[in-house]
């Protein structure tokens, strides 16, 4: 098994990595100086194929832009593992979609789903998100995740700068604070606009998320996905009429709500 590196370039050991956090706040800042100016192929190179983080997982929703950074990856090792939370709420045409990308890129898919002692102690109905979002997320999303997330030492997201004022000023690397063991948490198109987005999936001719098409910019759980209107903020569709802009995975430092 090769070794992880460090940024250091010396091996990093699964026990030393038991035995303290995997990665500091100054490993990330030392990343995002390291990588500065490099283009995003570079860097998922550099990261993947010479173990800079240790072991890694992309985090896909299957969403309207998830093929980009997919198709990125698996260009790079289609070995690594694409999480997809299987939240039992998807519109038909998103699990479509991920089956029909699997297939098409080669993927290595591990599906989540939610513990179903969780479901039946606190989501029996499945109504939960009608009146609390943020709990049926951390039932659905939050929990399943966190737990599978445990074997890895960093993650891919999909998150986009320009996708919600809230995502403006993410880095490409940061300490998923939420996280006592310092996992990493990379955002390889944080810096990425709409035109890039759209120039990709024309050059490398990748299949798109049927719902696009149906005004449906940023696709979550259907009961809590609306249409968005030209215009608006692509996210503006999720949690309509919520106090809620994300579903929890990238909410650092929250105690969750049971």
């Amino acid at each position: 098994m090769k070794p992880e590196l460090g940024l250091s370039g010396e091996p990093r050991t699964r026990d030393a990595l038991d035995l303290a956090p995997r990665f500091t706040e100054h490993d990330a800042v030392r990343l995002n100086r390291m990588f500065r100016g490099a283009s995003t192929q570079d860097m998922l190179e550099a990261v993947i194929r010479d173990g800079l983080a240790g072991d890694l997982a992309v985090v896909s929703s299957f969403g309207a832009e998830s093929a980009v950074l997919l198709h990125l990856v698996a260009s790079v090792d289609p070995a690594v593992p694409v999480l997809f939370l299987d939240t039992g709420k998807h519109f038909a045409e998103t699990l479509a979609y991920r089956d029909t990308l699997a297939e098409r890129l080669g993927l290595n898919l591990v599906i989540l789903t939610p513990d179903p002692a969780d479901l039946a102690a606190k989501d029996e109905t499945g109504l939960r998100w009608s009146y609390d979002p943020d709990g049926c997320c951390e039932i659905r999303k939050v929990r399943p995740l966190a737990k599978a997330l445990a074997q890895y030492d960093a993650s891919f997201t999909g998150r986009k700068s320009f996708q919600a004022a809230t995502r403006a000023n993410l880095p490409r690397f940061e300490v998923d604070t939420s996280d006592a063991q310092g996992r990493l948490k990379i955002n390889p198109l944080i810096d990425w606009d709409a035109g890039q987005i759209e120039g990709y999936f024309i050059a490398h001719d990748l299949p798109r998320h049927p719902l696009i098409a149906q005004g449906y910019p940023s696709i979550g759980c259907s009961p809590c996905t609306t249409q968005v209107a030209p215009g608006e903020d692509p996210r503006s569709g999720r949690w309509k009429g919520w106090d809620k802009t994300e579903c929890g995975i990238h909410k650092p430092g929250e105690e969750p709500f049971l």
